[in-house]
């Protein structure tokens, strides 16, 4: 009964791992629309907090848009002495044409200090296009013109971007390659394929500011650790469309050992569960490296290890396709995906041990539907 059981997940778990990279291989990445003529006015949102070697070309990407219309780039930081606003201030000296400004943000409340920054800038929205993205998001120079035809679109209400980790410098971010570059991409488009889409993924998102002002801004996200889903969820819920830009940007991250991406990655994992607990807990079962390898542990056949050989084969080649299509390069450490999956099922199994995350060196707990309450240390 067990070996039954198990070789049904076996191949359940392959037969989502073909789907997941069928659907993948299907969408149009990188492909641009044409743009003709001027397009309407764009804010760009940029919450800062901190910075690093890298967050300098991050920002400079973002004053390089070659955009037809008129861009506003608003970027906040909660106190004048943050180390960032000197790199700011110097993009602005380097781009004088730029209509840009920083803003120092006292704080709106909410324990959500990035949502308390975007509270504040939101304020200085002039433009009828908004843009929000991330402090380490590198963007192609033509992004801009990318996503707002998309906004055009009957219905849209949020475009979001896919991104890649573009700079993995050690052994811990390589697992977050896979993770990132090979299956979370290709995974939204495996939930898109069952039915719309109701989240948003915060490394850029855009929308109409009157849908902002129709699903109340930004404060209704104070005190959730997943803002960017919530967005998403309140705008679904206002009756817009959810769509996926084709263009990718970067994410340019400081180096980061094992601890660090262990603990992005449990944090990343708890707020899923506790925003959609049966999605993710039935998440697992898609982990094509961990069932065929139980099968094998337990039956012991010929069967067995031939499922278990070609199921490996299948799942490093298909992290290897979705990894190069998403990066245009030649892709790296995909013979690390079945030892990903080991440790994607420890963070799975952790993610249910517990309601605490570590964000900005702060602790929280994860309450019911992904709210936070600071924790004391």
């Amino acid at each position: 009964m067990v070996n039954q059981i198990l070789m049904f997940l076996a191949v359940l778990s392959l037969v989502l791992t073909i789907w997941r990279w069928l659907v993948s291989a299907r969408f149009p990445l990188h492909q641009r629309p044409l743009v003709s003529g001027p397009l309407p006015g764009v804010t760009l949102l940029k919450p800062l907090k901190g910075c690093n070697a890298e967050t300098k070309r991050c920002l400079q990407s973002w004053f390089a848009q070659r955009y037809p219309g008129t861009v506003q780039i608003l970027c906040g930081v909660a106190s004048s002495h943050d180390p960032v606003c000197r790199l700011v201030e110097d993009l602005l000296a380097e781009y004088p044409g730029v209509d840009a400004r920083l803003v120092i943000c006292g704080g709106n409340g909410g324990v959500n200090g990035k949502v308390s920054t975007l509270r504040e800038l939101e304020q200085h929205i002039s433009q009828p296009l908004v843009i929000v993205s991330d402090a380490d998001v590198e963007a192609p120079n033509d992004l801009a013109a990318s996503i707002a035809p998309l906004l055009s679109a009957p219905g849209a209400g949020l475009v979001n971007c896919f991104y890649q980790l573009a700079n993995p410098a050690t052994t811990a971010m390589r697992w977050e390659v896979i993770a990132i570059n090979a299956d979370f991409w290709s995974q939204v488009l495996q939930a898109r394929s069952i039915g719309p889409i109701d989240f948003a993924l915060g490394a850029v998102m855009a929308m109409p500011a009157t849908m902002l002002e129709q699903v109340g801004g930004f404060a209704p996200l104070a005190d959730f650790l997943a803002d960017d889903y919530e967005l998403g969820r309140n705008v679904a819920r206002a009756g817009g469309r959810i769509l996926f830009s084709t263009v990718v940007v970067d994410c340019r991250e400081a180096p980061a050992g094992w601890e660090a991406v262990w603990k992005h990655q449990l944090r990343w994992a708890r707020t899923i569960r506790v925003c959609r607990p049966l999605p993710y807990f039935m998440s697992v079962l898609g982990n094509s490296t961990v069932f065929p390898l139980l099968w094998l542990l337990v039956e012991h056949s010929l069967t067995a290890l031939i499922f278990f050989a070609g199921a490996s084969l299948v799942r490093m080649v298909s992290a290897a396709h979705q990894q190069k299509r998403l990066t245009r390069a030649t892709p790296h450490f995909w013979w690390f995906a079945p030892a990903k999956d080991l440790l994607d099922v420890m963070v799975w199994a952790a993610a249910f041990w517990g309601n605490h995350v570590e964000w900005h060196g702060q602790r929280y707990r994860a309450m019911a539907e992904g709210k936070l309450v600071k924790v004391n240390s």
